[in-house]
């Protein structure tokens, strides 16, 4: 007498499996849309933080905190656009740099991370960053506070 083996798997094997992936889905979706986020964030403060040395070179030879056109770049910022970053400009020393209003993440669209220098009168710079995004959990821990 022979015996029939089972071929493939039962329905609830099966449904065990979709129910996984689902649960792994919707931890995994969220995740990496922060990641993202935090991805382009950061482009905007690289951006900005190319031009610190710049601002403190300028501060330590000429004595005052300069602007864009002083460091020779344009007024409107478009000389440091990125990918992500509209545009960052430098005013009295602060610089600013504005995300675009498309292509970025949505807690990201037109904030901007600001870069203020903290002069201690004896030559030395300590930068203190914030930012307009509304969800702080996107942008990089130093500009959280």
């Amino acid at each position: 007498m022979t015996r029939k083996q089972q071929a493939g798997f039962t329905l609830i094997e099966l449904m065990i499996v979709v129910a996984i992936i689902g649960i792994l889905a919707a931890i995994a979706i969220p995740r990496y849309q922060d990641y993202t986020a935090r991805a382009q964030a950061t482009e905007a403060l690289n951006l900005a933080s190319g031009l610190k040395t710049e601002v403190a070179e300028y501060y330590s030879s000429e004595g005052a905190l300069p602007n864009s056109t002083d460091l020779g770049y344009a007024e409107e910022g478009t000389d440091t656009a990125g990918n992500y970053v509209e545009k960052v400009v430098v005013a009295d020393g602060v610089i600013t740099a504005t995300m675009n209003d498309s292509g970025v993440a949505e807690d990201l669209q037109s904030a901007t991370l600001v870069l203020t220098p903290d002069t201690d009168g004896a030559g030395s710079i300590t930068w203190v960053c914030t930012t307009s995004a509304t969800n702080k959990s996107v942008v990089p821990q130093n500009c959280r506070g």
